[in-house]
């Protein structure tokens, strides 16, 4: 893998999913507490689902750090490009089935996120993408160790990355076909 197709595949990665949790209503975790319009469900059992979904959040950043991280890659041989392209397609795929399962246990009720819903789901992106670079990092040799400072300004990064989904979920302006049907004909009966 080259530094530059890691960069850039990581910014790409990081626009899409740092603007996900504002343009789908759909949720992408298994939160511990209700959200607006969910079924209802004993709370052990809300805690339960939500501890093992982010178990396994974990468990495939790990093996993520394991198989890319620790994995030799040599751009040299087809044999080495198809086994780490399979590796990073298996475990993208994973990690869309997994992100999919909160929305999939909610396929009957239309369930609404609120803000701080939408920023904890940016915040699990942004962590599943370092990783994903974490990884890269490692893949290529120079793993180095980051300071606060470090986070602080790529946590910053994406929130400007998702600034776009952002927009059009809060301060777009977005007329219901009721409202503009309505100032139609309020607009006909002004004009006669």
């Amino acid at each position: 893998m080259n530094q530059s197709f890691a960069v850039w595949l990581l910014i790409l990665l990081s626009l899409i999913t740092a603007n996900l949790p504002f343009l789908v209503e759909r949720p992408f975790l298994a939160l511990p507490w209700k959200q607006k319009g969910e079924a209802d469900r004993p709370a052990w059992l809300q805690w339960l689902t939500s501890l093992i979904f982010f178990a396994v959040l974990a468990g495939l950043g790990g093996a993520a750090m394991v198989l890319i991280g620790q994995g030799v890659f040599a751009a040299t041989d087809t044999a080495s490009v198809a086994r780490f392209l399979g590796i990073l397609l298996a475990l993208s795929a994973l990690t869309v089935v997994v992100m999919a399962y909160p929305g999939w246990r909610n396929r009957d009720v239309q369930v609404q996120k609120n803000v701080f819903e939408r920023l904890l789901e940016l915040l699990v992106f942004y962590a599943l993408v370092g990783v994903l670079g974490f990884a890269f990092e490692a893949n290529l040799g120079n793993r180095f160790q980051q300071g606060w400072e470090f986070y602080a300004i790529t946590l910053c990064l994406f929130v400007v990355l998702g600034y776009p989904g952002f927009v059009w979920r809060y301060l777009l302006k977005r007329r219901s076909a009721a409202r503009a049907e309505h100032r139609a004909k309020t607009d006909a009966m002004a004009a006669h």
